[in-house]
């Protein structure tokens, strides 16, 4: 039975919502707004919210002095690399922790689960020494293996959580049909869990998309992606704030644009196996 709620306190949730969501989108809107001002507009004080002489100088100065088409293209490589590299291995081991579990499967989830709950710059040292023996620095693909490794671990509890959720009858009916190993996953399972499958790709090519920490300790110019692109803009100074707006804008427009388009898929996908 549904609980009876006034109008008035429906107003007021609404309101509520509204005013928590306008606060969370302000940095953004702000970041939107100071890209198309003067760097004399947006440093002055007070503050003026809309710009005085509306101009795109900014976007056409970033674009002189980085490259941001070779940023982008890193930043899809990677994101999207590490997310097909990720789902290839977490698939299969997805699949033995839901319908082959052992007695230590709970136990090694949340090993790596705590990997993620471990600050990056203890293992910055070792690592960064890996890819220095490796030959791996400034490299397209040291950064796929990365952010592979470090997004590992959220790929295949998501995957596990929606493969418990599927029957396991349906896989043994197909193994009495003669179905093998490699039919059963790709055939049978993977087709079942599409929609979870979706929104663990949408959610990990986010994550990548937006890594900072490794993308700019690891690399130097060559292979640097989006986040690298932005922190080159950055003064302590602040003088440069409008272009740093702007090469904010730049970057996160892609993936604002990817989570708008995909969102009805991506809470599909979040919400796949939960109680109804």
């Amino acid at each position: 039975m549904a609980r009876n709620v006034s109008v008035q306190t429906k107003t007021g949730f609404t309101i509520l919502a509204w005013a928590v969501a306008l606060l969370l989108f302000s940095p953004i809107l702000w970041t939107i707004v100071t890209a198309f001002k003067t760097e004399a507009e947006a440093i002055a004080s007070p503050p003026t919210f809309l710009p005085l002489t509306f101009t795109l100088d900014n976007f056409f100065d970033v674009q002189d002095r980085s490259d941001y088409i070779k940023h982008a293209w890193n930043s899809i490589l990677v994101s999207v690399g590490s997310t097909v590299l990720g789902l290839v291995i977490a698939i299969p081991a997805a699949w033995s922790m839901a319908f082959a579990p052992t007695k230590r499967t709970k136990d090694i989830l949340m090993w790596m689960l705590s990997t993620k709950m471990m600050p990056a710059v203890g293992v910055l040292i070792p690592i960064y020494l890996i890819f220095r023996d490796l030959r791996l620095l400034d490299t397209v693909h040291g950064l796929t293996i990365i952010m592979t490794l470090i997004n590992l671990p959220i790929i295949i509890w998501m995957l596990y959580t929606y493969f418990k959720e599927i029957p396991v009858d349906i896989l043994e009916a197909a193994r009495m049909d003669g179905a093998e190993l490699w039919n059963e996953i790709v055939h049978v399972l993977v087709p079942m869990a599409i929609p979870g499958i979706a929104s663990t790709l949408l959610l990990n090519v986010i994550l990548a998309w937006n890594e900072a920490f490794w993308t700019i300790t690891l690399t130097s110019g060559r292979a640097g992606t989006l986040t690298a692109f932005i922190s080159s803009f950055s003064s302590p100074q602040g003088l440069f704030l409008a272009k740093l707006s702007a090469a904010s804008l730049l970057a996160i427009a892609p993936i604002l644009l990817l989570g708008w388009f995909s969102q009805k898929q991506l809470v599909r996908g979040l919400t796949f196996g939960a109680v109804k």
